[in-house]
Formats: structure tokens, C-alpha cells, sequence
């Protein structure tokens, strides 16, 4: 399953995330790793992408992410501090 989303606090994003703090998709189906991200200094230019990711075929989706992150590993490590 993959989720789709834009924020403005990634690092807060993520532990609301893994902590299951967010009632939705990404509690409903157990999503807490973090495989593939885009920055942006325009929030207009994030909703854009963010409206044009969601409108991928998952294959096309899967494609992006094995090419910035062909392991699949999870990539909230680098945000998140550790225990």
C-alpha cells in the first residue's frame, strides 16, 4: 500500500505516523515507513505534485520510488531521532 502526502513538518509527519496519532489511511493499513520524499519551497508546487502523484497508476508510482530507492528501505531514520 502506498500514501500519498504533502507537509510542512516531515519529521512531526512521521511520528504522528508511526505513533498511529493520524485516524485514516495510513492507520487503517499499518503505514509507517517513509520510502520516498520530495522537497519543495513552494507549497503551491507541493499540492500540484501531490495532486499529480495521487492521479499515478501504482505501477507508475513504484517506478519513482525504485528509482530514488531501489531497496525499499525505510528512509524516516534520517528525520526521526532515535529511542
Amino acid at each position: 500500500m502506498l500514501y500519498v502526502g504533502m507537509t510542512n513538518g516531515l519529521p512531526r509527519r512521521l511520528a504522528e505516523h508511526q505513533g498511529g496519532e493520524i485516524e485514516g489511511f495510513t492507520k487503517k493499513f499499518g503505514i509507517k515507513k517513509l520510502v520516498y520524499y520530495e522537497v519543495f519551497e513552494d507549497v503551491l508546487n507541493a499540492i500540484a505534485r501531490e495532486k499529480q502523484l495521487k492521479r499515478w497508476t501504482r505501477a507508475k508510482k513504484n517506478a519513482l520510488v525504485e528509482k530514488a530507492n531501489p531497496e525499499w528501505a525505510d528512509l524516516s531514520g534520517q528525520f526521526l531521532e532515535s529511542e
